[in-house]
């Protein structure tokens, strides 16, 4: 039996492992810190159960199918809630807007804010079910590792102008500066600037109209006990706790890993869900290609990174719903401090997470778990002590959830810390703090991303959100896909 290991228990690595499980091919995941998870880790504290998120979950079917290999069902491990609205989106003046895929629910509320933009949001709906099924559905989970893949999937991407911005695509549909930013937000949900990210991203709004918005019940770490438990059914096996130290290579072959704490394994393949310069640059000294392969991965551009308060509170409530996006005063402004000026602005806009409103296992009886996540420049740009900004960011933020939404907030809080880009740094080994790997640029996409093989080190495998086809829960699945895919075929069938 063939012998592989995946380096990180995120998403994309445990997606990777229950393909390459299900295949017959001997797998083992190695994870660094003392829970599986990635960037879906989490915390109990005081009774409260916080998420690091995601905790937005869409097409559910790219998971299911992963039970679906072996003849399981996901119902067995894992229960999926759906979430409706699917986000409230608040503005500073007061309106609020929910969005949602009923179709009556939503055009009512687009014409609460512009009745002549119920018509232009019918013709983005049908631009976004195009990108849906080009970008997604055709190509979401075929990997990219020549160029001249990447010239046959040039005429849809012309076709659909993907050189433009969400946001440009958006604004040629819609007038109404609330409703363009509403129709615009998504692609920060995986790293994007919606003025920058091309406007193949705006495939998200058909996923969601069409998959649903979906909470697991018990929180995101829920979803990951879930892939884990059936991975260990199929008998792969996760290591906790012992990070890898270092790949073994000789000539253009993987040979071996090592962790931390002395254990090593030869194997046939391996395949990183960690991230991609940490892979090449910290993972694979000795080896020349790997390093010159990190040097040109540093050349790119990165996403942001992200500040999230996490914070327990006294009372429940019912009017704050699960997800909620509280705009600031600007838009363009505020994203042209974070992906170009690396500034830390006075003003922000917050992603406000309130599962409990779902989920009361989540907090203790008459009580309330949140997370407030505001997106900030990641520390390439913006390198300040986090150590020292962090306490003033944490009351700057709950300030503003106070004075939008829980007046008394700062005398109901029971339990509350905060996450800084630098912990992304230290906890995930992310390049310069980021949140998302490499921003999604359709000059940083597809052929131009981090290939889901290594050219020159051919059992050496990339996975999660620094290859093809990207960040959030269905691109790093996708990823998987993809990756188990060149896999299988180069350990089994050749």
């Amino acid at each position: 039996m063939k012998k592989v290991a995946v380096i990180g228990a995120g998403f994309g690595g445990l997606a990777l492992a229950i393909r390459l499980q299900s295949a017959g091919i001997q797998t083992t995941v190695i994870e660094a810190r003392d829970k599986p998870g990635g960037r879906a880790y989490y915390w109990e504290r005081d009774g409260f159960t916080f998420d690091a998120g995601p905790t937005v979950v869409t097409d559910p079917p790219c998971l299911k199918e992963l039970w679906a290999l072996s003849g399981h069902d996901m119902a067995e491990d894992v229960e999926l809630m759906p979430v409706k609205p699917f986000y409230r989106l608040n503005w500073a003046d007061g309106t609020n807007f929910d969005y949602t895929n009923d179709e009556a629910i939503l055009n009512a509320e687009i014409a609460k804010l512009s009745p002549r933009d119920v018509a232009g949001y019918a013709e983005f709906l049908k631009f976004s079910a195009g990108v849906f099924e080009e970008g997604y559905v055709k190509l979401g989970s075929v990997p990219f590792l020549d160029f001249a893949s990447m010239i046959k999937s040039a005429p849809p991407l012309i076709r659909y102008q993907a050189w433009r911005s969400v946001y440009s695509i958006v604004s040629s549909y819609i007038e109404n500066d609330k409703l363009r930013e509403a129709f615009s937000f998504h692609s920060l949900l995986v790293g994007g600037n919606p003025m920058t990210a091309s406007a193949m991203y705006a495939l998200i709004h058909k996923l969601e109209k069409d998959g649903g918005v979906w909470w697991a019940k018990g929180g995101t770490n829920k979803l990951i006990a879930g892939m884990v438990k059936h991975f260990e059914r199929l008998g792969g096996t996760v290591r906790l706790g012992d990070p890898v130290v270092h790949i073994h290579s000789l000539g253009d072959r993987v040979t071996a890993v090592e962790t931390k704490s002395g254990w090593r394994e030869n194997v046939d393949a391996v395949a990183s869900n960690g991230d991609i310069v940490h892979s090449y640059a910290d993972l694979m000294p000795d080896n020349g290609h790997a390093q010159r392969r990190a040097k040109s991965l540093k050349k790119k551009k990165f996403s942001p990174s992200l500040f999230v308060v996490h914070f327990g509170v006294e009372g429940t409530w019912p009017g704050i719903a699960h997800h909620m996006i509280l705009f600031g005063p600007r838009y363009k402004g505020l994203l042209d401090d974070i992906y170009n000026h690396g500034v830390l602005p006075e003003d922000f806009s917050i992603y406000l997470h309130h599962p409990s409103v779902s989920d009361p296992s989540m907090a203790p009886p008459g009580m309330s778990t949140f997370y407030a996540l505001v997106p900030v420049a990641n520390m390439g740009k913006l390198p300040v002590d986090w150590d020292e900004v962090g306490p003033l960011m944490e009351k700057r933020v709950l300030d503003e959830v106070g004075r939008r939404l829980i007046p008394d907030i700062h005398s109901r809080i029971v339990t509350k810390f905060h996450y800084t880009p630098k912990d992304f740094s230290v906890d995930l080994s992310a390049h310069q703090g980021s949140a998302f790997s490499l921003e999604p640029l359709l000059t940083q996409s597809a052929y131009f991303r981090a290939h889901n093989r290594d050219d020159a080190i051919r059992n050496f495998y990339l996975v999660g959100a620094g290859t093809h086809p990207g960040a959030g829960i269905p691109g790093v699945v996708g990823s998987a896909k993809a990756t188990a895919g060149l896999m299988i075929e180069d350990l089994l069938e050749r």
